[in-house]
């Protein structure tokens, strides 16, 4: 019963972090969360995103809620009153696999607070996953965090053992960082670990690695508090999807939590969240620049329109994309086409002439939002007309 109380209180904990929590679910009506109650004891189960796609009910935990910093958003700070628990590595790791035997969860999710410096956090969280591949065998889905601190040894080692491992950047630069975790030191503890994740993946073969290639790379940004720029945010992200090739980068809306420094800074606007999703979506799956992207004087996104867009009505209203002769690259920048949808076109491009806004409905473009947008063979659509789920 205490495990199963701690357990819960360790997920309530997790929920803090952004990471492998689909943003689609976040912003939808559809629940991210399945509750389970085993022996009375409430055990709430995420709907995670994979890297390959797939949806997995997943475990969010920590080790403890203990820790020796200060962030000044942090629920766990040093020095709030609030309760403390702690799981030993062997515990957490029979716990997990009780839950994954009984089919309630496939895929686990790791992190900790910080005691006795990030090294001895690390090795913690190493521990309990190399108890559960080792000693369990267990070959389902985990995510590890790599801790502020941490040493290249240990980065390595999470490397081999884990599907996918995310270092919290928190802030874009030194600078905002300062203002929410002045304990952090950003080049040092942040980026270094994420240079030998690149370095790693460069000089040794994944062949040691489990499933024999490399796990993927996230991080997560608080966004709000420190006041940094959209503008600082999606440069930042753009650098780690095309230089260091990262999976995702999440970005939280700062919530004051009462206790903490920031408790009397207001809320972000969840919207700016939703916006910062979109665009860092254009530039790692539609090949967008970051020049590209629909910057306002503010160096913010705009708040009421998504980003595709608002980039569209600057550049292409003008100049509208023709649908039988644009490459990828162009098609990609109309709104209502995806990558899916970019690429039944240029299919069906090989087999016959895509006539009208009903060709393109077919394949599964939106047209209320792509019509302002083109052209066939010269002539612009007339978007007006009223075909079944257009509005999609």
């Amino acid at each position: 019963m205490e495990s199963l109380w701690k357990l819960a209180k360790s997920i309530e904990a997790a929920r803090f972090d952004a990471e492998d929590t689909p943003q689609l679910m976040r912003c939808s009506s559809t629940s991210k969360e399945q509750s389970y109650r085993i022996d009375g004891v409430p055990i709430p189960v995420t709907k995670a995103s994979l890297p390959n796609g797939h949806v997995i009910p997943l475990l969010k935990a920590m080790l403890t809620t203990a820790c020796e910093r200060n962030c000044h958003y942090c629920a766990f700070r040093a020095g709030r009153d609030t309760r403390r628990f702690s799981f030993s590595p062997d515990e957490l790791a029979s716990t997990f696999m009780q839950f994954y035997r009984l089919g309630i969860a496939k895929g686990l999710f790791l992190s900790t607070g910080i005691l006795n410096g990030g090294i001895r956090a690390e090795d913690r969280l190493l521990d309990t996953i190399a108890i559960l591949r080792r000693k369990h065998r267990f070959q389902g889905y985990i995510h590890i965090k790599i801790m502020p601190g941490a040493e290249k040894d240990q980065v390595y080692e999470a490397m081999l053992l884990a599907d996918r491992v995310s270092v919290n950047l928190e802030a874009p630069g030194p600078e905002y960082l300062q203002k929410i975790a002045p304990r952090k030191d950003f080049q040092r503890e942040l980026i270094q670990p994420i240079l030998w994740m690149d370095e790693i993946r460069k000089t040794r073969s994944p062949q040691r690695a489990w499933k024999q290639r490399w796990p993927s790379s996230t991080t997560q940004f608080v966004v709000g508090p420190a006041g940094e720029t959209d503008v600082d945010l999606l440069q930042l992200s753009a650098s780690l999807f095309q230089t260091y090739h990262f999976s995702r980068t999440y970005f939280m809306a700062f919530t004051p939590i009462e206790g903490t420094p920031l408790e009397t800074h207001p809320a972000e606007d969840p919207r700016r969240q939703q916006r910062l999703y979109q665009a860092s979506f254009l530039l790692r799956d539609y090949g967008y620049h970051f020049e590209e992207l629909p910057f306002l004087a503010s160096g913010k996104l705009p708040i009421h329109e998504d980003p595709k867009i608002a980039a569209a009505r600057t550049t292409l209203k003008d100049a509208p994309v023709g649908v039988n002769t644009a490459d990828r690259e162009c098609l990609l920048r109309v709104p209502g086409i995806g990558p899916r949808s970019a690429e039944r076109i240029l299919q069906e491009r090989r087999r016959a002439r895509i006539r009208d806004v009903s060709h393109l409905y077919k394949l599964g473009v939106s047209i209320q939002r792509a019509a302002p947008y083109i052209h066939f063979n010269g002539t612009r659509p007339s978007y007006q007309m009223a075909l079944p789920g257009f509005g999609r």
